[in-house]
């Protein structure tokens, strides 16, 4: 019976270090502390030097190409190509010419720090050349950070598609180094067409199967998640076994999944943004627990100066190589060159030449666990300063409402969503406005079912249930939030005062006394904001206007049609300032 007892250890092993893991991202929320070198430390503190617990590295790699197919596929399926279609060619320029430029320009650090041959100097490179997009994003949305739709849409895109492409380069550069001969060019060229050719091919029609099956399936509650999960890891083991890219595959099939209208698409998300976060966590806690602190002391030095290369010149100089000839400002491509934020691939990466033997082995994977660290540490804990010093973030905040989301069989336009109202939300305020898309469906009101006919006006302790088309959901969360968050709705959304938003900013500036440059006179407050936020403009969206600051009150299918103005203590006035205060 002694096996039962390891079992069950193991289990409760397993448990706490989840339960570890989700407690600690409350605190990484909170102080913006980068959540997976939690996981990271842990896995330190178990490995070999820790409590003595071993790993091989093939089971690295078999978990890790588990936990990255997971990844790849959630990062297709929360990418949107409709809002984005401007940002394609410079994302794939990026994920592709880009991989191969910081590789190569890493390399040279490598030679030099390292005293690495080109080829283990071009391999460490590629196991250090591609981005990770879940902590790009975590850390993002944990800073209340959102980017213009470009430059969000370039980061989305390149940190899924770059995966592949350094997969394939280390796996021909492993095979390089153990066998001495992967043919000549033409062999590779071929085998890199035929890896995206079945590759693509694959990811498409798995897309579109998936999404039929969710669609045409009649599945009890909760398995649409577990069919799209499982569907995702088959078609990336099925694609590898045929000569394909599986990872390239998969994340295809996420992008095509995401682009359909697909039934339970709200609990599909939902189970796939937790796989993720799962998936992430497990390949930093295998990383953790390969390493060993002991042997890191002699690369440390080099390996911070490595670290500061790639970040400082190799991944910069890439980017700009890569954006400057679609148009994008330096400003921006100075913030895209810097949130190259390394992590999870690495991770799979740094394993595969401890897997093959390969002379150096070790050295790859101790370098590459200081880089990873050094990045999430210097960059994760700079994303929100490095946004504001390049002047890419937008005055955009997500609310915290209480959310709760209906899947409606028998079609796919819509979703029933319902919010609790409490005494503090914003849409109890006379200048809330529910968007017109979203159509009142039922009130709750002391366990009473009433229409919205019967029963008016919204009261504190109602839960209001309204038809919305799943991508736009979001949008309401504003008017339901409470306490701090429904006053700082309130303001954001409407400001002191409310103007037509096709007046020329050039009389609101004369009428208030505003200096403001004379090119934007002419110009009207809805095609500075169409302008600004791309045509997607969301109530509470801001742009300033000299001293003051315009805020989008009312928005018709993306455009600004009426703007609140939140003006200087200077201009409000006695009598302003005494009601906004009153107010506030």
């Amino acid at each position: 019976m002694e096996w039962l007892a390891r079992v069950d250890t193991w289990l409760l092993g397993g448990a706490l270090v989840a339960l570890a893991g989700i407690a600690s991202s409350l605190v990484a929320r909170r102080f913006g502390a980068p959540l997976l070198l939690v996981f990271l430390a842990l896995g330190v503190a178990l490995g070999p030097e820790g409590a003595g617990l071993a790993i091989a590295p093939q089971t690295v790699y078999g978990i890790g190409a588990l936990g990255l197919a997971v990844i790849l596929f959630d990062g297709g399926l929360q990418t949107r190509l409709a809002p984005i279609l401007s940002a394609i060619a410079p994302a794939m320029w990026l994920a592709t010419a880009g991989v191969g430029l910081t590789a190569g320009l890493t390399a040279v650090a490598a030679h030099t720090l390292f005293d690495l041959g080109w080829a283990e100097a071009l391999l460490l490179g590629a196991v250090l050349a591609s981005t990770d997009a879940a902590a790009v994003f975590f850390l993002l949305r944990g800073a209340g950070i959102s980017l213009p739709k470009r430059l969000n849409g370039v980061l989305e895109i390149e940190s899924g598609a770059n995966d592949p492409v350094a997969v394939f380069l280390t796996v021909v550069l492993c095979t390089w180094l153990a066998m001495g001969d992967v043919g000549g060019g033409d062999a590779l060229a071929l085998r890199l067409g035929l890896q995206i050719g079945v590759g693509g091919l694959m990811g498409w029609l798995g897309g579109r199967a998936l999404a039929h099956a969710l669609n045409r399936l009649a599945l009890p509650d909760g398995l649409h998640a577990l069919l799209a999960l499982a569907g995702a890891i088959g078609l990336f083991a099925g694609t590898n076994l045929i000569g394909g890219s599986g990872f390239l595959a998969v994340y295809l099939a996420g992008l095509v999944l995401g682009q359909r209208p697909v039934r339970a698409i709200a609990t599909v998300t939902t189970v796939q943004h937790a796989a993720t976060w799962l998936a992430q966590g497990v390949m930093f806690l295998l990383l953790g627990m390969l390493a060993r602190p002991s042997t890191l002391a002699a690369v440390l030095l080099p390996a911070l100066a490595l670290a500061a290369w790639l970040m400082l010149v190799a991944r910069p100089a890439a980017v700009a190589a890569c954006l400057a000839p679609f148009g994008f400002r330096w400003l921006e491509i100075g913030f895209v060159g810097w949130v190259g934020l390394r992590g999870a691939v690495g991770i799979f990466l740094a394993s595969l030449p401890l897997l093959m033997g390969l002379p150096n082995a070790a050295l790859f994977f101790d370098v590459a666990f200081v880089v990873v660290v050094t990045s999430l540490l210097v960059q994760g804990w700079t994303l929100k300063p490095a946004a504001r010093l390049f002047r890419v973030a937008l005055p955009r905040r997500q609310a915290e409402a209480r959310r709760i989301e209906l899947d409606l069989p028998g079609q796919l336009a819509f979703e029933l969503v319902g919010y609790p109202v409490g005494t503090t939300s914003a849409v109890l305020s006379h200048r809330a406005q529910v968007p017109g898309w979203a159509r009142p469906a039922m009130v709750v009101r002391d366990e009473r079912v009433l229409l919205p006919a019967e029963a008016g006006a919204l009261a504190p302790g109602d839960t209001a249930y309204f038809l919305a088309p799943p991508g736009e959901v979001y949008r309401l969360d504003w008017l339901f939030a409470e306490g701090h968050e429904a006053r700082e709705a309130e303001h954001a959304a409407f400001g002191q005062f409310a103007l037509d938003a096709d007046v020329p900013l050039g009389e609101i500036a004369a009428f208030y006394g505003l200096p403001i440059p004379p090119r934007y006179a002419a110009h009207t407050a809805a095609e500075m904001f169409g302008s600004r936020f791309e045509g997607e403009v969301h109530i509470g969206d801001r742009l300033r206007l000299g001293p003051a600051t315009l805020v989008a009150r009312r928005v018709e299918d993306g455009r600004a049609v009426q703007v609140g103005i939140v003006l200087p203590e200077v201009v409000l006035g006695p009598l302003a300032r005494w009601w906004s205060q009153r107010r506030g």
